[in-house]
């Protein structure tokens, strides 16, 4: 076995004592941070939650074998010491870090990392990201309920973990980063049953300490916590229940110090204008793609002409307008600044009347009735306005169901909504490869129970090019790469699960009183904040 290494980066990371990133400002400690959300936290379980709500909680409380340079999408070990990979890239063993421990004082060993992967894998968890491991040996056996653990994942001694893959994946180190990779003590999860995601346990930088429903979580300094000097804040406070108008005025008046649900897009032009506001703003890109998805199981969508004339029917310049201009029109899943994405593709072009002979095609030339969920935080319901608009246009009925994004959520996993506006929840990249943006959300994977491919799309061909792309791991090979996942998507395009609609920038406001560097506050992989990281100056 040969040790491999992403960058001289990462090999300079991996002998350093400290994690923390150089900032501009000496970082102090101390203090509480307060964060406000229109709606509660649905859970902080690594296995279960995803939504760009708990994310970062999650971040903040678990601790994966991987994980990224704050600020960036750089990798760097976590839990992990050191990593070796086989020749074959088919076997790659971690070494633990000594001396973690979990909340409730008990040391870490490679049967928690074990248990941790085999519970997410486990159809009885119902996982989202269950379909992120199927490189690991003996996924399918295991997916299936065939088998009570994952063949390819062994521990053995107390500080070695060892993964086989039935397949190069050139992903892999990426999925050791992802929440649904964070280790989780075995009693613990036992222990709380169903209430695991109310009473969470883990290596990382904060305990949750109080979870109020409706009103608040508390989160305290992990004082043992592994790498030293982290978290520099004491504490930090979520709110729940806070209108976003009302958020962004207490945090003009010094009483919230990061409005999670961002900057209500009514307010957004009187905010940029005034000079003292927008000082507090930090702007940055992300991988983002906002979308409409059609449940290509049940009619009308099980039509192809029918979905490719939802495509045509919206008027993305005119939505992109809602949101004061913060983004561009999407025309395929991947954004811009994604590596696969096909330059010069235009997509479905805004065409009402080529949209209503696709529905004459299909059989639907007096148009049809139909539902379209949405997230109920703004500007989502007002972009869920326009689409309907645009639908009535050509003849489609689409009556608005405006509820709370884990309502949502629900619906779009069970396969009970016929079209979700993704806004509040739209797809932004655990990491930055095109890989990301398809296995979850457009794989066959995904689409199963409680999966996040509310579209409920399966092409089984797609799946085989996609593996066969990821098993090219040679960096020499990289365009190649990139190609079989432009030609992918295109594919993807022609089957119109998707209605692509904009990629959005991120703008978020923190209070004066916050320290730390711009790229903290736009984390790529941290939404809306990295807690960790992030101290208060006075």
């Amino acid at each position: 076995m040969k040790k491999l290494i992403l960058s001289t980066a990462l090999a300079t990371l991996m002998a350093l004592p400290a994690f923390a990133p150089a900032q501009a400002q000496e970082p102090k400690h101390g203090g509480n941070m307060v964060v406000t959300y229109k709606d509660d936290v649905a859970t902080l379980d690594p296995a279960i939650g995803y939504d760009w709500q708990n994310w970062s909680m999650i971040k903040s409380v678990f601790d994966g074998l991987m994980d990224y340079e704050p600020g960036t999408t750089n990798l760097r070990p976590g839990l992990a010491e050191s990593y070796e990979i086989s020749e074959d890239g088919l076997t790659y063993t971690f070494k633990l870090r000594p001396g973690v421990k979990f909340h409730n004082g008990r040391a870490l060993v490679a049967d928690d990392v074990v248990y941790s992967i085999n519970r997410v894998i486990n159809p009885a968890t119902q996982s989202p990201g269950q379909g992120f491991f199927a490189m690991i040996d003996g996924y399918d056996a295991a997916a299936e309920g065939k088998a009570e653990t994952v063949s390819g994942v062994s521990a053995p001694d107390a500080s070695t973990v060892v993964f086989k893959l039935s397949r190069p994946d050139a992903t892999f180190l990426h999925v050791m980063a992802l929440n649904f990779s964070f280790v989780v003590p075995k009693e613990a999860v036992e222990e709380a049953g169903a209430d695991f995601g109310k009473k969470p346990v883990g290596t990382g930088a904060f305990k949750l300490t109080e979870w109020t429903l409706g009103q608040r979580l508390v989160f305290e300094k992990n004082a043992d916590y592994w790498i030293s000097g982290v978290p520099y804040l004491d504490s930090f406070t979520v709110e729940v229940g806070q209108e976003p108008v009302v958020a962004l005025l207490r945090a003009q008046n010094g009483e919230v110090d990061i409005p999670g649900d961002g900057i209500p897009p009514a307010k957004f032009v009187e905010v940029m204008k005034d000079e003292a506001q927008k000082s507090l703003v930090v702007e940055g890109g992300q991988l983002h793609t906002g979308y409409i998805t059609m449940n290509v199981t049940k009619a009308p969508f099980d039509k192809v002409e029918v979905r490719r004339a939802v495509n045509m029917a919206i008027n993305k310049d005119r939505i992109v307008q809602v949101i004061n201009g913060r983004a561009v029109p999407a025309t395929q899943p991947l954004p811009p600044s994604m590596p696969g994405y096909t330059k010069g593709y235009e997509g479905y072009k805004f065409d009402q009347e080529g949209a209503k002979k696709l529905l004459a095609e299909a059989g639907y030339a007096d148009g049809f009735d139909t539902e379209l969920f949405v997230m109920n935080t703004d500007p989502n319901p007002r972009i869920a306005q326009a689409i309907q608009q645009d639908l009535k246009a050509i003849g489609i009925n689409a009556s608005i169901k405006s509820l709370a994004q884990a309502n949502v959520i629900e619906a779009g996993g069970a396969g009970n909504a016929p079209m979700i506006w993704s806004g509040g929840m739209a797809w932004i990249a655990d990491f930055p490869d095109p890989a990301n943006f398809y296995g979850p959300i457009l794989g066959c994977s995904g689409a199963g129970e409680g999966g996040w491919n509310w579209a409920k799309y399966c092409n089984a061909d797609l799946d085989k090019l996609a593996a066969e792309a990821d098993s090219i791991v040679d960096p020499a090979k990289a365009d190649e790469r990139l190609a079989k996942w432009s030609e992918i998507y295109m594919k993807v395009m022609e089957d119109a699960p998707w209605a692509p609609v904009f990629n959005e920038q991120r703008y978020t406001m923190k209070s004066a009183r916050m320290g730390g560097d711009s790229a903290l506050y736009v984390d790529p992989v941290s939404i809306p904040v990295n807690y960790d990281y992030v101290f208060i100056k006075e």
